[in-house]
């Protein structure tokens, strides 16, 4: 993996940069759809190349239970496996162990927890955790980091950077693959002085990017953009930042703002699927009775073939009827508009525009956005 920043916005900390892969060019900043089991639900490949996605997210602990790194590995890894040529980044599934495991015991060895799936016990280490990543194969592969719930008391954060730390360096030791970027992941709640000590550490640490994890939680968006108001000047300039699992509009562009080069989350292709459909002015729930003979696209304004081709109506009959076809083009409408509003941000941030594109996204979206915690 390379990444190059091109250009930096001279009126916020936004910056353009291009992520090299094995698997393909990513242009920065960028939008990861996420695949935890392998496909975005519903999507095929040639969905999301189509829809101007490069680099997707799939989940190491989803795969390390069903199917197995090991059947994935023997199918030739993920591209493989998937059908997906573009580039892919593994979460190491901590979070998932921290938020889905029946039951969870952490200790500076590792995390032994049962399966949500079948209560099955299971250990997974630093050092295991690099082993399911090479094995899945991943352009991208993260360490594995304690995440907790907020709010949190200051001792209980103070322990989870500590360890954080302490399987940051195993995972970086345990690694054998030369070919997979590794990404340390930066905690420290909702404490300025820990996140910045946490970054400090990672940094020392010398890996290829860093993500900052730990928020979106259940704290509120101010106290989160006050963290990477904190956390990002800690991070090295020439090295990509990663915002892990946010993924509402006005925090794209807030973490944007505050030079954040990528961001996933499961908020398109979720939302999709339970009729919550992004447009230039908010959402359309698309549910409600009033849309039942609704003639009019989703949104006027939108390109995408949903919106070229599709009534509300439509849409909202098939929501009704439970029909699988709704889920799918709900989602290909909400990756479209998230695709184009990064490609948007990208063009604003060349021009020297991205103020007024902050703005204006706000202006329209005020009645059901509001702006918090400015970075300027």
């Amino acid at each position: 993996m390379q990444y190059q920043v091109q250009q930096s916005d001279r009126h916020s900390k936004g910056r353009i940069g291009l992520l090299e892969t094995a698997h393909g060019e990513i242009n920065t900043p960028a939008f990861m759809p996420v695949g935890s089991l392998g496909p975005v639900k519903g999507l095929q490949p040639e969905d999301l190349q189509s829809l101007g996605f490069g680099l997707i997210l799939n989940n190491a602990y989803h795969l390390y239970l069903r199917p197995g790194h090991q059947i994935v590995a023997e199918m030739g890894g993920l591209h493989a496996f998937t059908g997906w040529s573009g580039a892919i980044l593994t979460d190491s599934g901590g979070f998932q162990i921290f938020s889905l495991a029946k039951l969870c015991e952490i200790t500076d060895e590792g995390v032994r927890f049962q399966s949500h799936i079948d209560g099955s016990t299971h250990c997974i280490t630093p050092e295991k955790a690099i082993e399911i990543e090479e094995a899945l194969g991943a352009d991208i592969v993260m360490v594995l980091d304690q995440c907790v719930a907020l709010p949190a008391g200051r001792e209980v954060i103070r322990e989870s950077v500590r360890r954080t730390k302490l399987w940051a360096e195993r995972c970086q030791a345990s690694r054998r693959r030369t070919d997979q970027a590794l990404f340390g992941i930066v905690q420290g709640g909702l404490e300025a002085d820990l996140r910045v000590e946490s970054a400090r550490e990672l940094v020392q640490l010398g890996f290829d990017g860093y993500a900052i994890g730990g928020l979106s939680v259940g704290e509120g968006k101010p106290d989160m953009y006050a963290m990477l108001d904190v956390t990002v000047p800690e991070l090295p300039g020439h090295k990509p930042r990663y915002l892990m699992g946010v993924g509402h509009p006005e925090d794209l562009i807030e973490g944007v703002a505050r030079g954040i080069d990528l961001f996933d989350c499961v908020v398109p292709s979720r939302h999709g699927r339970t009729g919550s459909l992004f447009t230039s002015w908010g959402r359309v729930v698309i549910k409600q009775a009033q849309y039942a003979e609704d003639k009019r696209p989703i949104d006027p304004d939108c390109a995408c073939p949903v919106c070229r081709r599709y009534s509300r109506a439509y849409l909202h009959h098939l929501f009704m009827v439970k029909e699988m076809l709704g889920a799918r083009l709900n989602t290909i409408h909400n990756l479209w508009y998230f695709s184009d509003l990064m490609r948007r941000m990208r063009e604003a941030l060349v021009e020297g525009t991205f103020p007024e594109f902050r703005e204006a996204f706000y202006r329209n979206h005020n009645r059901q956005a509001v702006m918090a915690g400015s970075a300027e």
